[in-house]
């Protein structure tokens, strides 16, 4: 029983190993492997090199995987292309395995040992995120030398001998076998080095470890669908290709296993490492030969799962896709794709704000439909950044984080005032039977075109981090105070001119442009946010 949970909790450790890998990995470059990804679908083999080389740095054709069922999800990338860098996925993977098989022993202490040296020291810095993926290199170097340790007296066992006895060559039981093997592992690296194990020491026969590999292969495929079984339909999709894929090829290889096994022992070469070298290139030549049909299977299977209608009319979020929360690149990016669609309603609720002004008292009703969409937005942008891990965030990260938090908040709180400005408007003007002097409505179409530029300039600010067009966006916010405390003075002399239309509407017109002023405020606030950051320079007020 010791031995048992000896070798469960191998494979444990290799799982914890690899999530470690690709969480340090993906927190240092992230962001560049997500444009590497990103730029690679042109070219079917562009792609297909990429998930190869994305995958063998992670560690994980899972968290490739993720990466790109993200961008599928966010309409950032095609279907088929996806698809093709999945298919890489599987061939990194599987190059992977055969590179963690070496005698890499001696490296596992070395690599925990620097690995945590960095991760203490300098946490939230580049080093100690490239510490935290060398101590999970170090744990998958060592759950791997447990597993095979674990798992030699397993063998040896009478008990295990009989169970295995039953694994007499039927390929499809053996498949299957070899799938929940994958599954109850959650690692096909894990399923098919106790495969190699188990026909090194006789256990089971060469044949039946090649199916037992080609049901890890499936099991992995059965675990991407599992995992994205809460996605929508564009993640399922994704899933459910990669899945097919994995299933035609083991249909197309199964009932030749007979002639394989016989021809490749007959290699100068042991069975243990036949079955590593088999792993690899089974998933080389299926996924090579896979890529030309990428077309026809995201055809399949956009039929097989298509994107329910949308019945509900309130704006959703779009892009805070909860599996990329372990990757504060990735994150904090749709984070922000998601704050500049606040933006956007924003823009929406100006226009419809003008609309009111000109007497279009139904725009003010789509005013408060367009708040309750900046509210749903900010609500799930807040949610969605407080299940981040912020006190491992790196700095830079970390200063990420409180921008977004703070733009956001700024939005909704413009939205709040926006809704508001137009239920004044149409208690104090419309209703009322009161009208803007022409003067007074031409300055309020003045400010707010003058804030419609503000807000746009605040989102490229927000988005691009440029200094200068935050120094821009600086001066622009002195020019709106100057212009709006002119138009302030301009309409206290229409009413010493006394302007009929001007004094009927006095205490509403000052309440505007004060609350103008706040909008403008909160609009610009982004540009101190990039000024004030320790390496961009800034000019002295």
């Amino acid at each position: 029983m010791l031995t048992l949970l000896n070798l469960l909790s191998a494979v444990a450790l290799l799982v914890w190993g690899t999530h470690i890998v690709r969480t340090g990995i993906m927190r240092v470059y992230g962001a560049d492997l997500r444009r590497v990804l990103s730029r690679s679908v042109a070219k079917k083999p562009m792609a297909f090199v990429a998930g190869i080389g994305v995958t063998a740095l992670v560690q994980s054709s899972n968290a490739t995987t993720l990466l790109v069922t993200s961008f599928v999800a966010q309409e950032l990338v095609a279907l088929t292309p996806a698809l093709v860098i999945i298919l890489g996925a599987d061939v990194g993977t599987a190059l992977m395995a055969r590179i963690l098989t070496f005698d890499l022993s001696w490296l596992s202490p070395l690599f925990i040992f620097f690995g945590v040296v960095f991760f203490l020291g300098r946490k939230q810095t580049r080093a100690g995120q490239l510490g935290r993926a060398s101590i999970g290199l170090g744990l998958i170097l060592l759950a791997l030398q447990l597993i095979v340790a674990a798992a030699t007296p397993i063998t040896q066992a009478a008990g295990v001998k009989v169970i295995f006895s039953s694994l007499t060559g039927d390929v499809m039981l053996d498949s299957l076998i070899g799938a929940v093997f994958a599954i109850i592992s959650y690692s096909s690296l894990a399923a098919v080095l106790i495969t190699a194990t188990l026909t090194a020491t006789g256990v089971i026969s060469f044949k039946v470890a090649l199916c037992l590999v080609i049901g890890a292969n499936l099991g992995s495929g059965l675990l991407a669908m599992l995992n994205n079984s809460g996605s929508n339909a564009a993640g399922k999709q994704v899933a459910l290709g990669s899945l097919l894929f994995k299933f035609i090829g083991s249909l197309i290889v199964l009932p030749f296993i007979d002639l394989l096994a016989d021809w490749l022992q007959k290699l100068p070469v042991n069975d243990e490492e036949l079955v590593i070298f088999f792993h690899v290139f089974y998933n080389l030549i299926r996924c090579l030969v896979m890529v030309p049909f990428a077309d026809l299977m995201a055809d399949l299977c956009q039929r097989i799962i298509r994107e329910e209608p949308e019945t509900d009319l309130r704006l959703k979020p779009k892009h805070l896709d909860s599996s990329a929360l372990d990757t504060p690149a990735l994150a904090l990016a749709n984070a922000s794709r998601e704050t500049l669609r606040m933006g956007d309603v924003l823009e929406q609720m100006l226009t419809s704000f003008s609309k009111v002004m000109h007497g279009e008292l139904r725009e003010e009703r789509e005013i408060r439909r367009l708040d309750d969409d900046v509210d749903i937005l900010y609500t799930a942008i807040k949610l969605y950044l407080a299940q981040m891990p912020k006190e491992d965030l790196p700095e830079e990260d970390s200063r990420r984080w409180a921008e977004i938090i703070e733009m956001a908040l700024n939005l909704e709180m413009a939205g709040d005032i926006l809704e508001r400005m137009s239920g004044d408007v149409v208690d104090k003007s419309l209703n009322a039977r009161r009208a803007f002097s022409v003067e007074g409505l031409a300055e309020l179409d003045a400010l707010l075109e003058q804030l419609n530029a503000n807000l746009r300039l605040s989102l490229s600010v927000f988005l691009s981090h440029d200094v200068t067009s935050a120094k821009r966006l600086r001066r622009a916010k002195h020019r709106f105070r100057i212009t709006t405390r002119r138009y302030s003075h301009k309409h206290v002399d229409r009413l010493h001119q006394q302007n009929v239309q001007s004094i009927e509407t006095s205490s509403l017109h000052l309440g505007l442009l004060g609350d103008m002023k706040r909008l403008n405020s909160l609009f610009c606030a982004v540009a101190y946010s990039v000024l004030e950051q320790p390496d961009d320079p800034r000019d002295e007020e």
